[in-house]
This record gives C-alpha cells, sequence and structure tokens, in this order.
C-alpha cells in the first residue's frame, strides 16, 4: 500500500538532492496514456515522461519483450558481440540513409557522441584544424558540461563555469549570422527540427534547407538533434525527414526504449570513419536488455504505423486547438507544432492554467512558464486529446 503524498514529498526532500521542480503529484500506476496517483486518482497522461513513453505505459508487447528478455540475457558489456544490438540497428538503420549506429544511455550522451565524432572525423579523417560546432538560440542539446556548452543558456549553465571551449550559438533561423559564423574551424552545426524544451518551434523549411546547403558548400558536418522530435513524434519517423534532409549525424534517446534508459548516434559511413576502435566507448550502452526492449519497441512503431497516425491525429488536433483559439481572443497566443508535438503558448497565466489541468486530471508539461507543451503516447485515444481540449477551453473562459 502506497504512503500519503504528504509522507512522500516529506521523505523525498530528506533523501534526494534539490534538483528537480517536482508535479505536486506522486504516481503510482500507468497504463497507456493514463497514470494513477497515490490516492487513486485518474489523469490523462498528455507528457508521456516527456515524449518518453511513445507506446503509452507498460505496453503489453512491450512488456513482454522484456519479461523474456531478462530472463535470457541482461548485460555483458560491449566486450562481446551480442544479437539483439545487431538486430535493433538493422531496425534503425533501415529507417533512413545511415550506415553506422553507436548505441549509449541518453540523449546527452548521444549528443557528446555526436560531437566528440564530428570533431574527430574532422582531425583524422579530414585533417582538419575545425571543432567548434555552431548551436542556435533557443536550443537544448543536455545537461552534461558538453551539452550545456551547445545549449548556451547562462540560466542552466549558472555555477558550473568553466565550461568547454569551442561551441558558439547563432540567432533562431538566421540565415545569414549562421554563414557569418562558419569560419575554417567550425566542424558542425547541430540543430533541432522542432525545438522542443525551447518551447515547440519548428525550423521553417527554407531556413533548413539552407542549412543544410551552407554545411555541404562550406564542407561541415551537418547534426540533427532528434532526441525529443525523433522515432514517429512528429509524423515521420525522423524529424529531419519532414523537409526531405540528409545529415551527417543524428541522436536520439527518450522513446527508443520505451521508458527503459537508452540513447543511440546514426552516422554515415563516411562520417563514422571518425571513430576506431578505443575512441569512444560506454558500458552500459545497448545492452541485451535494452536493446530487445527498443527492437521490440521500433517493431511496434513501424507495424502500426504510428508516424502516420501522429502526423493525422496531431493535424486534426492542432486544428481544434486553433479554432479554439479564434474563439476565445486574447486567451491565446499561439499554437505551434508537427504531429503530436504541440505548444499552446497562453502568456503569463499559464502557471495557473497548467496547475488547473492537473487539479481536472491533465498532465502536460510547462514551458517557460508561457506554454502548454504537449509530448502524448503516440497511440493515445482521440476522445482523451479532445477531453482535454474541451476542458482547457472551459478553465479559459473563466
Amino acid at each position: 500500500m502506497s504512503q500519503p503524498f504528504d509522507a512522500i514529498k516529506k521523505k523525498e526532500e530528506a533523501l534526494l538532492c534539490r534538483t528537480y521542480g517536482r508535479y505536486p503529484l506522486a504516481i503510482v500506476r500507468g497504463k497507456g496514456a493514463h497514470l494513477w496517483d497515490v490516492d487513486g486518482k485518474e489523469y490523462v497522461d498528455l507528457l508521456a515522461g516527456i515524449a518518453v513513453t511513445g507506446l503509452g505505459h507498460c505496453n503489453d508487447e512491450v512488456c513482454e519483450a522484456l519479461e523474456k528478455q531478462c530472463r535470457k540475457l541482461w548485460h555483458v558489456s560491449n566486450l562481446f558481440y551480442q544479437e539483439e544490438q545487431l538486430h535493433l540497428a538493422e531496425l534503425l538503420l533501415s529507417t533512413a540513409h545511415f550506415g553506422k549506429v553507436f548505441f549509449c544511455n541518453s540523449g546527452a550522451e548521444a549528443n557528446e557522441a555526436c560531437i566528440k565524432l564530428a570533431r574527430r572525423y574532422m582531425s583524422v579523417v579530414k585533417k582538419r584544424n575545425a571543432a567548434e560546432i555552431i548551436t542556435l538560440e533557443g536550443c537544448f542539446h543536455g545537461r552534461t558540461l558538453g551539452t550545456l556548452a551547445a545549449t548556451g543558456r547562462e540560466n542552466l549553465s549558472r555555477g558550473f563555469t568553466p565550461l568547454p571551449e569551442g561551441f558558439s550559438q547563432v540567432p533562431f533561423e538566421d540565415l545569414g549570422a549562421l554563414e557569418n559564423a562558419i569560419t575554417p574551424a567550425t566542424a558542425a552545426v547541430m540543430l533541432e527540427v522542432v525545438q522542443g524544451e525551447g518551447g515547440i518551434k519548428p525550423l521553417a523549411a527554407d531556413y533548413l534547407a539552407g542549412v543544410q546547403k551552407l554545411c555541404r558548400e562550406k564542407d561541415i558536418l551537418f547534426i540533427c538533434d532528434e532526441v525529443q522530435a525523433g522515432i514517429c513524434r512528429t509524423g515521420k519517423f525522423w524529424a529531419f525527414q519532414l523537409h526531405d534532409l540528409k545529415p551527417d549525424i543524428i541522436s536520439m534517446a527518450k522513446s527508443l526504449a520505451n521508458g527503459l534508459p537508452m540513447g543511440a548516434m546514426l552516422a554515415t559511413d563516411e562520417v563514422a570513419r571518425g571513430f576506431e576502435t578505443g575512441s569512444h566507448a560506454t558500458t552500459f550502452g545497448g545492452n541485451a536488455l535494452a536493446s530487445a526492449v527498443a527492437a521490440k519497441t521500433i517493431e511496434i512503431l513501424l507495424r502500426d504505423k504510428l508516424a502516420e497516425r501522429a502526423a493525422k491525429l496531431g493535424t486534426d488536433f492542432k486544428e481544434k486547438l486553433i479554432a479554439m483559439q479564434k474563439r476565445l481572443p486574447g486567451k491565446i497566443q499561439e499554437v505551434r507544432g508537427v504531429g503530436l508535438m504541440i505548444g499552446i503558448e497562453i502568456g503569463e497565466s499559464c502557471p495557473a492554467v497548467w496547475k488547473e489541468l492537473i487539479d481536472q486530471g491533465f498532465i502536460c508539461s510547462l514551458s517557460h512558464n508561457t506554454t502548454l507543451r504537449l509530448l502524448p503516447p503516440l497511440n493515445i485515444d482521440e476522445a482523451d486529446l479532445n477531453a482535454f481540449a474541451a476542458t482547457l477551453e472551459g478553465i479559459l473562459k473563466k
């Protein structure tokens, strides 16, 4: 039997580092797109563990794959060949133009691998003294020292300086500024096709095409961070495929194993030459258990055409929200997003709206205290989205 919420909260404050601003909930159970707290109250989960449980909580097929694998082999390290890794690698490589995979444990580690590969490819393969990575204002690439430097947000790096050198930022969607920032020391441009932590901000197609063109002309690498936007969330398997781009390297994590911690990097065969035996490694990355669960997750996503479903359901839901915006002048400033990655810009009243949504049984994320960020399971019932919209409208009318 679960402890009362106040007891759990008090124990958490005594035992854990003060790094999280917790939601006022203690969750004990989940199924599909629904969660239950210690008091038995049910919630519609429009956050999905921050874009992680793409197949919903405790998916039956994923649970079966986990149970089967956990009786066979969990972990032996990357000193051994493992069929589970190879099966997953084949599935991932079948989704795009890449030739090689590196498995790790998280999105930050995947982005670190992207940065290290870009620098080593330039140094070892191209024989160029080029190490700088250019990113965009508003981005988020992780919490390690390297990815904090790439992210470039003072509020996140305060107290952790000095950060690693070799990173610079340019304004959002300013192609001229990007071109001016590229020098002989530049190794790569790294961006999110849809900025997630930035408040669900899709980059324009012509801008993205311009970035790729610049990278080709300047002979530097083009990296896409697919940690949040990838794996079917935006209506394509990868967000870069929305615009027919062909990046040299991409990162992924979050929904890769539907909640089991896992990340990966995909690279073209040419760029993957930058890594060789001993140049990069991880103890846990892609172990048998995580790989088996991730493979089953990818199989289901492809089989059930959940990218296509996200495109259709997300378009319909976004239209519903835009219609609400028109009915309630001044209440919603903007509706942004693509597929089932949607941001609703509310403004200064957003924290109160977010809290009222929780009280009425709907969980979503609060970005920058101004935006409701929706990242629901890709197989969520349309009725749950409609119920959220009706509840939101009722709150805004008040």
